[in-house]
């Protein structure tokens, strides 16, 4: 279930707030156009390449649920162009906000599609996807896109951050379900010695459906698992972090927004509750925690966060020093970054190595050209940034995967602390079905 905990925790904290709604590495070199004497071809020049950027800017989950992707990516754009865009060609940079709505969205795409003729779509993170159809049916290649939802999985042309093995034809997943892997709770088995795990809910059909599946991802692990549901209207937070306290849980992992998170960290401190790891997920991977759980120290140094790409503070790799410095120069400073930020960053990265496949092989940049290289079935990794991301179209869901997960934990010394390289923390796990 790594990968997909983002999706379907987004899915849930959504209804809660009322909405209706795992390769070789491809470095940017290989995409320069070269002269057949194996010189660089100088810059060609010409019209900008526009892109659109789709968020729900504004949304019933909050006004910068979902902004990180986007800022990412702009930033990176941003640098890009600073160093001569593609083949001398600046990328211009479209934004649409939907408004959280399946109406807005399908506004969005018509703008950014019939209206400005974006030859791609990059980094999408929306809370209704509601427009992925018609993406689709024009052949626009939507790169990068965080799957809150299952469109990434249903239909050709659109490829999320996370990779799909789906047939892609119209049709969530195979059948109707999606497939997810248990590298999460083998991590923390394997690395950590955990044993018994708790699992916090809200008493909503959304929350605690999410619960259900982590249950079982962890009861296939071999876990002792310990449910515990709250109240959504009148939580009783300190009832749940006793009799995990009770229990002995070595992890917590939870189906509930950042606010019930930090509540119920503020009440495990307030019982004693100590834990091996109180695990979360790449959206709230960022600097905000040590404002969001300011009033939980000892909850707030047993955070991990776990995720499919490199640790955006894990400065010692060169593709994470160039993100801070697009992010500066864009007015982000440290204390102010995300995981999500970086994926959008590592989205504008994929994009540009379509775009300059394009100009290398002496074509233009199109809408065609570019879903070409994204639908070629090598896995991508955007310079070391992501753990290899896949689309390929199988018939069948894979039974086991060797599945890599990314892993950091935070100290309040020294923010987010990467724990072992994530192309090495790898499992063949067993993939478990769910329905979207």
């Amino acid at each position: 279930m790594g990968r997909r905990r983002t999706l379907v925790a987004a899915l849930a904290v959504a209804a809660l707030l009322g909405s209706a709604a795992c390769g070789s590495r491809l470095p940017e070199s290989d995409f320069e156009r070269r002269a057949p004497s194996g010189g660089v071809v100088p810059p060609r020049g010409g019209p900008p390449l526009r892109v659109g950027v789709i968020t729900s800017a504004t949304s019933p989950v909050g006004g910068s649920a979902f902004t990180g992707p986007r800022d990412g990516a702009k930033a990176y754009f941003e640098r890009l162009n600073d160093r001569g865009g593609i083949a001398g060609r600046e990328v211009e940079v479209r934004t649409c906000d939907d408004g959280g709505s399946g109406v807005g969205n399908n506004e969005c795409v018509h703008k950014l599609l019939d209206e400005q003729k974006v030859v791609a779509l990059v980094a999408t993170t929306v809370l209704d996807y509601a427009g992925a159809p018609r993406v689709a049916e024009a052949g626009v290649p939507d790169i990068g896109g965080q799957p809150i939802g299952p469109a990434y999985d249903t239909y050709p042309h659109l490829y999320g951050i996370y990779g799909s093995l789906a047939p892609r034809a119209g049709e969530p997943g195979w059948g109707g379900e999606l497939y997810g892997g248990t590298e999460v709770y083998r991590y923390f088995k394997r690395e950590q010695g955990a044993r018994t795990a708790a699992v916090v809910s809200y008493n909503q059909a959304a929350s605690a459906a999410y619960a259900r599946l982590v249950k079982r991802g962890l009861e296939a692990e071999g876990y002792k698992v310990v449910t515990e549901q709250v109240d959504f209207a009148l939580p009783n937070f300190r009832a749940a972090a006793a009799d995990l306290k009770d229990q002995g849980a070595d992890l917590v992992f939870d189906a509930m927004d950042t606010h019930g998170n930090a509540r119920l960290c503020e009440a495990m401190d307030d019982v004693g509750a100590k834990v091996t790891a109180k695990v979360t997920n790449v959206q709230n991977w960022s600097a905000s925690v040590a404002d969001d759980y300011k009033d939980a120290p000892r909850c707030r140094n047993a955070l991990w966060a776990t995720g499919s790409s490199r640790n955006y503070e894990d400065t010692g790799h060169p593709a994470v020093r160039e993100f801070h410095a697009g992010m500066k120069k864009a007015g982000k400073g440290a204390d102010s970054l995300s995981q999500w930020q970086l994926e959008g960053w590592a989205a504008g990265l994929w994009f540009t190595a379509a775009a300059r496949s394009c100009a290398a092989s002496g074509g233009d940049v199109t809408r065609a050209c570019v879903d070409r290289f994204m639908s070629r079935g090598k896995p991508y990794d955007a310079d070391g940034l992501l753990l290899p991301v896949t689309y390929e179209r199988r018939a069948e869901p894979p039974r086991t995967r060797r599945t890599c997960v990314s892993v950091a934990r935070w100290k309040d010394d020294e923010g987010w602390v990467t724990q072992g390289d994530m192309n090495a923390n790898c499992f063949e796990v067993p993939q478990l079905s769910y329905q979207p």
